[in-house]
């Protein structure tokens, strides 16, 4: 009401002042003809219109005045506070290990250069963390580069990121179902892993029945389809590129074998027959041994001393619909005592490797018998038994690696043996050494602490008196 204030002071101001001049006159004012008083009306009229006018102005002038001074006033507060927030910083409070909330958005109240484009920030928004100011769209995901907005962010060293982009590079995710594996109850991330591939999955594929290769041990991943054989085992692709499937095609590895026996002067004299089986027959040859060590859970090779028809694998089978093998064709094979070993059975679709080294270990087993070794205990025959088959293996990967760059022989200088040894692929280099490092990293008595005692006594005495100490003591020498 401040302009009706200034209207009635004004007319009071006016009115006051024509009363001072003609005071000895106010019956002649009011009998000054009729025009007169008009004029006068009139003329106070005008007055009173252009001191509202002027009064209307004031206060309009005066309002904009003061939300000017009241803007400048909160300014000056966030400035203000600005300075003291940055003053007081506080490191950003870890959660959960990586997970970071920003400081809040702030008005700068200086210079101050930003950490991601370098440009002065000025008077805008900036954001406070890790001894840096930034521009709100300059603090970016070091994964995506785009900028982070988010309440909570991720940290690795010092770059920032997005949660999701966080967990995108870092989160392992599971070799098998490929769905991130999950955090357990105390917010951590637990995972197995196998020992040789670091094949990282979930604990819960311990559990479901998730298939494993039976030749190098990995899980089946989801979006893969191992071979399924007819005895129930599964084999992966790249085990079964060099896996062996019927006793013909094993001849060639039995050839190869026989010479590196020879090389080590343990030639085996009596021709002893190699037969290739399925599971289930050697399961029932094993229960039918009399003597003998067997490696449990699983049996892949065996000695035999006793006479047995077994029923072995002449043809190759094919695969059929869904990665099955299927229509194996077998025949039943008489085994005659001629001596001391009756047969070598090994189990079929197993990779030449592993094939071999299983080769490499009964092949021992028949030498101690047809020449003449007392029974023994298993810790020793076992444990010599797998000296061989690791000798045998680190022979392989020695000759497979010296001939990557070897390039293929003429006829007359190749043999069936020489071509089996020549380039492998990176994998199959890869397998050999998975099948030395189990038999090195082997927990069972017999075959883990018999082979690492065999192999101890073979560096330091050589092979042929380890040989001959057995002989004596059945023991190894220390």
């Amino acid at each position: 009401m401040g302009w009706l204030t200034k209207i009635f002071k004004g007319s009071s101001h006016r009115i006051s002042e024509s009363e001072y001049n003609s005071k000895h006159v106010d019956n002649r004012f009011w009998e000054e003809p009729s025009a007169n008083l008009e004029v006068y009306a009139q003329n106070e009229n005008e007055d009173i219109d252009r001191a509202i006018a002027l009064s209307l102005l004031e206060e309009e002038d005066r309002k904009a005045r003061a939300k000017e001074k009241n803007f400048h006033l909160e300014e000056d507060e966030q400035l203000a506070r600005a300075l003291q927030e940055s003053l007081n910083v506080e490191p950003p409070p870890l959660q959960n290990g990586n997970s970071y909330h920003p400081f809040p958005f702030v008005y700068s109240s200086g210079y101050r250069i930003c950490g991601g484009c370098h440009n002065e920030i000025g008077h805008g928004r900036f954001l406070n963390f890790m001894g840096a100011v930034w521009h709100p769209n300059c603090f970016k995901c070091h994964a995506c580069h785009q900028p982070i907005f988010d309440y909570e962010f991720s940290m690795s060293g010092n770059q920032p990121y997005h949660k999701m982009c966080y967990k995108e590079q870092y989160h392992p995710k599971c070799d098998v179902c490929k769905q991130f594996i999950p955090t357990g109850a105390n917010g951590l991330i637990e995972y197995r892993a196998h020992p040789f591939w670091l094949q990282k999955y979930c604990p819960s594929h311990e559990m479901d029945r998730t298939p494993r290769c039976c030749s190098c041990e990995r899980m089946e991943p989801r979006d893969t389809r191992y071979v399924l054989l007819d005895d129930g085992r599964k084999i992966c692709l790249e085990c079964l590129d060099s896996a062996i499937m019927d006793t013909s095609e094993c001849q060639p590895l039995y050839l190869d074998i026989q010479e590196f026996y020879e090389g080590l002067n343990m030639r085996i004299a009596q021709k002893v027959p190699l037969l290739l089986v399925e599971r289930q027959a050697l399961n029932d040859a094993m229960e039918g041994e009399k003597h003998g060590h067997h490696h449990l859970p699983e049996t892949r090779g065996l000695c035999l001393s006793e006479e047995q028809t077994i029923s072995t694998i002449l043809r190759k089978p094919r695969i059929g619909a869904g990665n099955r093998v299927m229509e194996p064709l077998t025949e039943p094979y008489r085994l005659t005592r001629r001596c001391e070993v009756t047969a070598i059975l090994l189990l079929y679709g197993l990779p030449r490797l592993l094939t071999g080294s299983i080769l490499a270990h009964e092949m021992m087993h028949a030498w101690l018998r047809l020449n003449g070794f007392r029974t023994l205990r298993p810790d020793v025959e076992e444990g010599i038994c797998q000296v061989l088959a690791h000798m045998w293996i680190e022979s392989e990967i020695i000759a497979g690696s010296a001939s990557t760059s070897v390039a293929s022989t003429s006829a007359s200088s190749s043999s069936a043996t020489s071509s089996k040894k020549g380039k492998r692929s990176q994998f199959e280099r890869k397998l050999g050494e998975f099948f030395k490092h189990q038999i090195e990293s082997d927990t069972s008595a017999a075959y883990g602490d018999g082979f690492r005692a065999g192999n101890r006594a073979v560096r330091q005495y050589g092979l042929k008196s380890t040989l001959e100490h057995i002989r004596l003591t059945g023991s190894f020498p220390y």
